[in-house]
């Protein structure tokens, strides 16, 4: 991404994301990220920023933080759906689940070196993200040490004056509402650093931050000039779009895609994860005496692969999920085209129905088929974009198009019936675990333009499926505890979303209420067989935790402001774009160039926000991703993990830990590696523990400190299925 980003010029790439980190099964946008658990997504979010920023692209990581939900993330667009609010909802989080939960993945990215943070819609204990000092200063900044820019999401900065002592550096896009040409900053931060409002070093901090950002990535070598436009696919139009301004070339289509497809068809295959195959259903050999393939999701969309605007729509296979972290398909290959290929190069039989309404056609076509491959989909996206009544959060767990029927339908006619799921997040699959006709089912995510040969790849075996799931299956949508808030709780205030569960989501919730879940987080089947042995747990001799103490540098300003209000008028036979951002001021009239009624009544400004002097350093920071010793390493973990079957296969071993506290979860995932091992060969997991992994967040203390209760480590194939243990001592 880094890399195709890097050849159309972007000097940022607006991911990758751990918030939504998926509270909620439902979230719309929890496709974008990796998993409800924040170690799993902190690892990946750190990989994921230093691929990123090594193609010379600032990675962005968002939405900092809480943001959970596409319901009610905006007043605004609230009012678009028919809901009348005064604000947007307020996430409101305790400190410990907090740092416990939300915040770890974003401590893995600060550490990583991410350059820039998306701040998000949403509040934070009923105080804007964007305008959160506690968020933004005291955590961001101060504890987890960030030294890169913090950016507003389109349109979530909600002052001017407040947003830039809180801690916000980058507008986006600049204006208040989208293409008005009135901004909170602009001129108005002029304004405000030149009547004393802002201080000049916070104005200097923005700037430095930005710049940072871009030489610590390489931009100054690594710069290409933009050869596209976000707007239009035109090859001609206006460089200034809603301004209809300058009428040029403004997209070279240059094409940035490389051998990238053939990473893609890969990931597709390495990612796709075996739930079920009784009796070695799967691999099938390609040369199966008659098969056949059912359901909407293995087919086209009829209006093209592009067809739904930001591919907002459910039309044919589930490649990309709806809103602005989709982008448009170069192709895409549909499990119907990848399998027919594969059927008829061995010349066998091949039939289809994409329609999952035709009842009578598919019982008739099921009883006839030797092997019938049902593809079945659930959708979710962004918030701006409804699809059958889902505002970006999915309304249920089941399958869309009338899919449970379809699968039903299939499997009541044909004993050999495989089921592959293409969804946003978790599903409800029960019924579908135990039922003998079923004999193998798979969950392929959203696997983008080579769908169709990554998902042909582990169901004729040139891949061997060893992806494990990244969340749980229960059996109901009550089992995961928690849940999107669909209609406004406080009339037409802020809605207020409690998070009461704490930091018991997805399988720690369903651990904590003794459920039993139909596949538990971490479960993936392979082809081949795994047996894990020889645990050994040694205690490297770290030394003790130090808190950080002393205080910061004082805040530096570089250079000195003219105060003579005529230097920042616009300059003389100026021209400006209409509807554009300017810092220029109008009048040398302060008061006059602010057009502001209320210009010189005092607004709220939160203690502190004008001290530049030296700051106390807190306990937990120090570094970037916080105090460092937080990462030292106190015990070094191996396992020997053995192929007992015929074939090669990739094995995810999972190392767990019990922190055995009362109110701490059964257990929490902290490391795991994909070790690909040779028939009847043995390979060694190795694995760290870290003092975070141990540790619990001291509210009192405002820091990291590891309880007096006994500490387990655990490693095992999944979140349930864990044979070796030992006490850490």
């Amino acid at each position: 991404m880094g890399a195709e980003h890097r050849g159309k010029g972007s000097d940022v790439q607006l991911g990758p994301v751990a918030g939504p980190l998926g509270r909620a099964p439902e979230g719309g946008r929890n496709w974008e990220g990796f998993s409800p658990d924040p170690a799993l997504t902190g690892i990946l979010i750190a990989q994921t920023i230093q691929g990123i920023q090594s193609s010379g692209v600032i990675a962005c990581a968002k939405h900092y933080i809480g943001n959970e939900q596409e319901h009610f993330r905006q007043q605004s667009e609230s009012a678009n759906f028919g809901f009348t609010i005064s604000d947007s909802v307020s996430s409101n989080i305790d400190d410990a689940t907090l740092h416990e939960l939300y915040l770890w993945p974003f401590a893995d990215a600060v550490r990583a070196g991410v350059g820039s943070i998306m701040c998000s819609y949403q509040q934070l204990n009923n105080s804007y993200a964007c305008q959160n000092s506690y968020l933004l200063n005291y955590l961001l900044k101060g504890e987890l040490d960030f030294q890169g820019f913090v950016m507003s999401d389109w349109g979530a900065q909600h002052s001017g004056i407040g947003s830039a002592l809180a801690g916000l550096d980058m507008s986006m896009p600049g204006d208040v509402a989208f293409d008005s040409g009135n901004s909170y900053w602009g001129a108005n931060l002029t304004i405000a650093v030149l009547n004393g409002t802002v201080p000049e070093w916070r104005l200097d901090d923005m700037a430095t931050r930005i710049i940072a950002a871009w030489y610590y990535v390489g931009r100054d070598s690594a710069a290409v000039p933009i050869n596209f436009d976000s707007w239009t696919l035109d090859t001609y139009g206006y460089q200034h779009f809603v301004a209809n301004e300058d009428y040029t070339l403004i997209n070279e289509h240059v094409d940035v895609r490389a051998d990238h497809g053939n990473l893609v068809r890969q990931i597709g295959a390495a990612s796709t994860v075996l739930l079920k195959n009784t009796n070695n259903a799967l691999p099938l050999t390609g040369t199966e005496k008659f098969t056949a393939v059912f359901g909407n999701d293995a087919g086209d969309n009829p209006d093209g692969p592009n067809g739904c605007s930001d591919r907002g729509c459910d039309n044919g296979t589930l490649g990309m999920a709806w809103g602005s972290g989709s982008a448009n398909f170069p192709y895409l290959i549909t499990p119907q085209t990848a399998i027919q290929n594969e059927v008829l190069s061995n010349n066998g039989v091949f039939q289809s129905i994409t329609d999952n309404f035709g009842y009578s056609q598919i019982e008739s076509l099921a009883t006839q088929a030797s092997v019938a491959i049902v593809f079945v989909n659930s959708d979710s996206g962004e918030g701006y974009i409804d699809v059958d009544g889902n505002i970006g959060d999915r309304n249920n767990l089941t399958f869309w198009q009338g899919g449970d029927t379809l699968v039903q339908t299939v499997a009541a006619n044909c004993n050999n019936t495989i089921l592959v799921i293409h969804s946003t997040g978790q599903v409800l699959v029960g019924n579908y675990s135990t039922n003998p006709n079923i004999t193998a089912m798979l969950w392929a995510g959203v696997p983008g333009e080579q769908s169709g040969n990554s998902i042909a790849d582990v169901l004729y075996g040139r891949v061997n499926p060893g992806a494990k799931l990244p969340f749980t299956l229960a059996a109901a949508r009550e089992d995961y505890g928690t849940d999107v808030l669909y209609i406004p709780n406080e009339g037409t205030g802020a809605p207020q979303l409690d998070f009461t569960e704490g930091v018991f989501i997805d399988y720690r919730a369903v651990d904590k209420a003794g459920i039993t879940p139909v596949y538990e987080f971490g479960f993936g089947m392979s082809y081949t067989t795994f047996a894990y042995s020889n645990l050994q747990v040694t205690n490297v001799g770290a030394g003790t935790y130090t808190p950080t103490t002393g205080n910061t540098t004082a805040a530096p300003t570089l250079g000195s402001v003219n105060n003579n209000s005529a230097a920042y008028l616009f300059p003389a036979n100026f021209t400006a774009v209409p509807l554009y951002i300017y810092p220029y001021l109008n009048s040398t009239n302060l008061k006059t160039a602010a057009d502001e009624p209320v210009y010189g009544v005092p607004g709220y400004v939160p203690a502190g926000a004008l001290d530049g002097s030296p700051q106390p350093l807190l306990p937990a920071s120090g570094a970037p991703g916080g105090n460092s010793e937080l990462y030292d390493t106190l015990y070094t973990v191996t396992a020997m993990i053995t192929n007992n079957g015929s074939v090669a296969g990739d094995e995810v071993p999972q190392l767990y830990i019990s922190l055995g506290g009362p109110y701490d979860p059964k257990v929490v995932l902290r490391n795991f590696d994909r070790l690909s091992i040779a028939p009847g060969a043995s390979a060694m997991f190795t694995a760290d523990i870290t003092r975070r992994d141990v540790s619990n967040w001291d509210s009192a203390a405002q820091n990291w400190a590891i309880s007096n209760y006994t500490k387990t480590v655990y490693v095992g194939s999944s979140s349930r299925k864990l044979p070796l243990s030992a006490q850490l001592t």
